[in-house]
């Protein structure tokens, strides 16, 4: 309802509403969210994160009893259901770094320089602190989680009239993804994306001094802090389009940040290996990420998955992510289709370091990065409502499984 002006004042007397977009000078469907400041939408979605670690943790619990000790009758522990695969190579670095061998340790088969320092670091830190090891990466993995799944929602809600309820589709549905085990256990996936997600939030915001320093906490955590990095650069050239050069100048080295934790740490380990690549050929030893070409790479996880050449339980993982890559493919269609260039490169980036090795390995762990992935599936779940019943009816049973699978010791992406 428009004022009405007091009776005996003209119009003109009246002080004319100014447009807060138009005071500010920022474009008028960004939402600038208040700083040090959570919203509802945010305390929804933190809600519906803790749910889901309650629900994370009861799955746990029953992986005790369905893999139970020696004797079959006592259940194993709690915290031993998270001391899996990867587990053990942060568990060493943090111990030992990376050039001490354990006792009882291989050096021959020790591949840790495979792994970034950033979340074995913090592991030492959190240890320090708590006292206990796993207790410490559970504990990493929830606040990164948490940290994420907020970011996850504003960057689905950004210009959108209907961005509240985008925020909290797109955590529902990343919450609820068949790897989301992955987001609790003492793995990279979580820390990562604390740091990655709040720094593309920041590039869209145009705050390229904040998304460049978030961007190479991201680094020191995976090498796809690089893909990262290039979408941000790519961001920040279609932002500039059209300015004058000097404000280009001045923001752009701010892109290049990232890339300076990596080249420390290539630049470490040629320090103790005279091998600049030590990290690149560690994993090309330990899980056969040698070059191959895409239609080699899908040949042999296919005879993996499909021709009896593995166990039971390896030939579904190797299905999983033949499926995962499906989707990345797909999904990087219609992000071009849609001219989304800057999260194309993103997505491209992991999919072709991840289907160019011997066969498809982790996929479905990476799809946990793909943000427009579960903000795509939340807003076209706005459209059609259908869309969010199928993935629920289809994903969380698959969640459920690869977490029972995962706790219990089993290969689950």
């Amino acid at each position: 309802m428009t004022a009405t002006p007091p009776t005996g004042t003209t119009p003109a007397a009246v002080p004319a509403q100014r447009s807060p977009a138009r005071e500010t000078g920022r474009p008028r469907g960004r939402r600038r969210l208040p700083r040090g400041r959570l919203t509802a939408t945010d305390l929804r979605v933190l809600r519906l994160y803790l749910f889901t670690r309650v629900g994370m943790a009861l799955i746990a619990y029953c992986a005790t009893w369905l893999d139970p000790e020696a004797d079959g009758r006592t259940p194993g522990t709690w915290l031993s259901r998270w001391e899996h695969w990867d587990w053990g190579h942060y568990l060493h670095i943090a111990q030992n770094g990376y050039f001490v061998t354990p006792p009882g340790q291989d050096p021959v088969t020790d591949e840790r320089v495979a792994f970034f320092p950033g979340f074995p670091f913090a592991l030492r830190a959190v240890h320090a602190l708590v006292g206990n090891w796993t207790v410490a990466g559970l504990l990493i993995s929830l606040a990164g989680g948490a940290v994420a799944v907020v970011a996850l929602a504003r960057i689905a809600g950004l210009g959108r009239g209907d961005g509240a309820a985008a925020g909290r589709r797109a955590a529902a549905f990343w919450l609820l993804s068949p790897t989301a085990v992955f987001l609790a256990a003492g793995y990279t996936e979580a820390l990562f994306l604390a740091f990655a997600l709040p720094a593309w939030l920041a590039a869209k915001n145009r705050h390229w001094a904040l998304a460049g320093l978030l961007g190479a906490a991201a680094t020191t955590v995976r090498i796809s802090g690089l893909f990262l990095a290039a979408a941000i650069l790519v961001e920040f050239l279609l932002a500039h389009r059209g300015r004058p050069w000097r404000d280009r100048l001045r923001a752009l080295p701010w892109c290049a940040v990232p890339a300076v934790p990596a080249a420390a740490y290539m630049a470490y380990l040629y320090a103790r290996t005279d091998d600049w690549m030590a990290w690149k050929h560690a994993q090309e030893r330990g899980w056969n990420r040698d070059f191959h070409t895409p239609v080699e790479a899908f040949r042999n996880t296919w005879r993996a998955a499909f021709d009896h050449a593995q166990s039971a339980g390896f030939a579904m993982e190797f299905q999983l992510e033949m499926a995962a890559m499906v989707v990345g493919v797909l999904l990087l269609a219609v992000l071009l289709v849609r001219r989304h260039w800057p999260e194309a490169v993103f997505v491209a980036l992991n999919l072709y370091a991840l289907g160019t090795s011997y066969w498809f390995l982790s996929v479905p762990r990476s799809a946990l990065l793909w943000w427009p992935l579960w903000i795509g599936l939340a807003r076209l779940s706005l459209r059609w409502s259908w869309v969010k019943e199928a993935y629920a009816a289809i994903a969380a049973p698959l969640m459920v499984v690869l977490a029972l699978t995962f706790t219990s010791g089993g290969w689950a992406g």
